[in-house]
């Protein structure tokens, strides 16, 4: 199995190369950046550049492509002077992918996220439930995302995913981490509630999926229940060995982002274990795993 992947430099695509390799895959990893420090086989690659995705795509033949590419500062989308970036990335460009998809025949996998719902209520979201409501920039460009693949492809995985974190980048335990050195108490929000995500336990999922033709729509967060950012700072902290006082207070108290965040994030992974997928080790698990990691 041939597999290219979009979005190496980020936290998912990463980790995702990594599993491939371990697996004794043939993985070819792209994005934007002019050169990639991994030791995989790496393409520049424009993804809102449809000429180039062809291109690209037709000659490496993939059978699987797994899409990790995006904008991904949800706040930064906000901004009037990136709306139309945002698009031609999260929109256009997994358009672009899917089309690209089709002419080769390869299945795609495409990773979306919890923003396209709109946060109501406290039951967790179905995979395959229809009721999207995005609150954002963000969350509207990766809808249009699902929409393009879901249209175009027959052969596809749609795996949302919420609160990520791995280590090729930035991401909230790291930040958490550096306010908790430098400060007796933090504020966190506490009425936002979902589940985290760790890249290294995805992406030994998504190769699990691609393995398959067990199409559709997915949830894919790790276990253990869900937690407001408040709960999840609290483990950080206690795992870490850190006395910094965690204060709970409401995203109103917190004071308004750019975006806005979903209140109810919570993602009904239940699919996951009826499909015959095994289900991701409970965040509390990852957590800990990843604080060695990033210990060495």
């Amino acid at each position: 199995m041939k597999v290219f992947v979009t979005g190496v430099c980020g936290q998912l695509g990463y980790d995702v190369m990594n599993e491939l390799d371990k697996r004794g895959y043939e993985c070819i990893g792209s994005d934007i950046a002019d050169t990639n420090n991994s030791k995989y086989p790496y393409i520049k690659l424009d993804i809102t550049d449809e000429n180039q995705v062809n291109k690209v795509i037709c000659e490496t033949a993939p059978d699987v492509i797994v899409h990790c590419a995006a904008w991904t500062a949800v706040d930064l989308a906000e901004a009037e002077e990136n709306i139309s970036k945002v698009e031609a990335v999260n929109s256009i460009g997994t358009k672009n992918v899917a089309e690209a998809c089709k002419k080769t025949n390869a299945k795609m996998i495409y990773i979306s996220t919890d923003y396209v719902f709109d946060g109501s209520g406290t039951e967790p979201w179905k995979p395959d439930c229809k009721d999207y409501a995005p609150l954002s920039v963000y969350g509207r460009t990766k809808l249009e995302g699902e929409k393009a693949v879901s249209s175009i492809l027959d052969k596809y995985f749609i795996v949302r995913i919420a609160w990520v974190f791995g280590l090729n980048g930035k991401n909230f335990i790291k930040t958490m981490l550096n306010v908790g050195k430098k400060y007796d108490t933090v504020r966190v929000v506490c009425d936002q509630i979902g589940t985290p995500t760790y890249t290294y336990d995805l992406a030994r999922l998504l190769v699990d999926m691609a393995e398959t033709e067990k199409y559709g729509y997915y949830h894919a967060t790790n276990e253990g229940g869900y937690i407001s950012w408040y709960d999840f700072t609290c483990e950080i902290f206690r795992q870490a060995g850190y006395d910094t006082k965690v204060v709970p207070v409401t995203t109103e108290e917190y004071g308004l982002s750019a975006a806005a965040r979903p209140f109810n994030s919570r993602l009904d992974k239940s699919k996951l274990v009826e499909m015959g997928f095994s289900p991701l080790p409970t965040w509390k698990d990852a957590l800990s795993r990843y604080l060695k990691e990033i210990e060495d």
